[in-house]
């Protein structure tokens, strides 16, 4: 790697390209987690996980900590407000010997996790967040880190009180989406105020907020400083982009995937979704009543959302997007992107010319 992005450490753990894909619910689980690695990305985390979930034993909320060895370093991603109940729900993870780091998240937006005191609910107590990460610390022997935000609002901003609490309590690298949490994902980040938190801080701060190629990623660096830089919706549909931004890194050319190399990774994520699915307990035979889907139907109402992302821009994909609720399996998900992408090379139909484009 060229000097302007060395290798990042987290306590004890380096993360040789530091670039990181950002925990998003309902995306980042195991699958989509190895098909950005097989792109180069450095670190990735777990889908939010409901601390209480945990130490109450629910099956399907550890489901969400299923991890391959090849995604590490990959962080476990927690949520919660009561610093004893996620010093518990820790030091289980810490127990499955699967997870580099423990990230507690300070950052969601999301009204129902708010509400609980959790989440970016976090921004408006710095002492709270210290008392989590000492707690958590304790815990564990795995390094803590936190993803936070500026604050819940403007007329508020905490992030410097935060990172400062949570940096003195013993986290060992922080990750900052540099919007306000009223901004959800609305509206420039605010690279400057990021800049300003990390110029504070002595532990390695990671970038996040309006990252989607690598001209993203270099001017982040340039601008702010910041140690590493995190992807979250710029990775949807494109886990190329961590390939991308490695390239730029290490002053390669960069050649964007074709048409094939999409429906290959469409159905290779996929395979792997399906596969995950198929040790998820809602489909065990230790259930109390008939799953509502097989694993494959199961696999597939999730991937709806990566299939939307993957066949963006592309001309037809309003039409796929209508009929987005008769996908069930996986013959449906090759139809769709056959459809949209045309058929593949040595088919009947491309024999006959069939083929779709991207729009401008």
């Amino acid at each position: 790697m060229p000097p302007n992005l060395p290798p990042l450490r987290i306590g004890p753990v380096a993360v040789e390209f530091p670039v990181a894909l950002a925990p998003m619910a309902g995306y980042t689980d195991s699958a989509f987690r190895s098909v950005c690695r097989d792109h180069h990305c450095g670190l990735v985390y777990t889908e939010l996980t409901n601390a209480q979930a945990l130490v109450h034993g629910s099956k399907t909320t550890f489901f969400l900590l299923e991890a391959d060895p090849a995604e590490r370093p990959l962080g476990a991603h927690i949520y919660g407000s009561d610093p004893a109940l996620l010093a518990e729900a820790a030091a289980l993870i810490g127990n499955l010997n699967r997870f580099d780091l423990i990230d507690i998240n300070c950052g969601c937006p999301m009204r129902k996790v708010m509400r609980r005191g959790a989440g970016a609910g976090l921004m408006n107590h710095p002492e709270k967040v210290h008392a989590i990460v000492r707690a958590v610390r304790q815990a564990v022997s795995l390094p803590v880190t936190i993803k936070m935000r500026l604050g819940v609002s403007p007329k508020r901003p905490t992030g410097a009180e935060v990172a400062q609490a949570a940096e003195e309590a013993g986290a060992a690298a922080l990750a900052i989406h540099a919007r306000f949490a009223v901004d959800k994902h609305k509206g420039p980040p605010d690279w400057a105020a990021l800049a300003a938190i990390k110029a504070a801080r002595k532990i390695p701060v990671i970038g996040n907020g309006g990252i989607f190629g690598a001209e993203d990623a270099a001017r982040m660096i340039a601008e702010t400083g910041v140690d590493g830089v995190m992807v979250g919706r710029g990775a949807l549909g494109n886990p190329w982009v961590f390939a991308e931004i490695h390239a730029w890194a290490a002053g390669l050319p960069w050649h964007p995937p074709s048409s094939e190399d999409l429906r290959a990774a469409i159905m290779e994520h996929f395979s792997r979704l399906l596969r995950l699915k198929t040790r998820d307990p809602r489909y065990g035979t230790g259930t109390h009543r008939p799953p509502r889907h097989t694993p494959e139907a199961g696999a597939a109402l999730l991937f709806r959302a990566h299939l939307l992302k993957y066949l963006a821009g592309f001309e037809g994909c309003g039409a796929i997007r209508a009929g987005m609720s008769s996908v069930a399996s996986a013959d449906d998900i090759r139809r769709a992107a056959d459809t949209v992408l045309g058929p593949p090379p040595g088919s009947p139909s491309h024999q006959d010319g069939g083929r779709a484009g991207q729009t401008g």
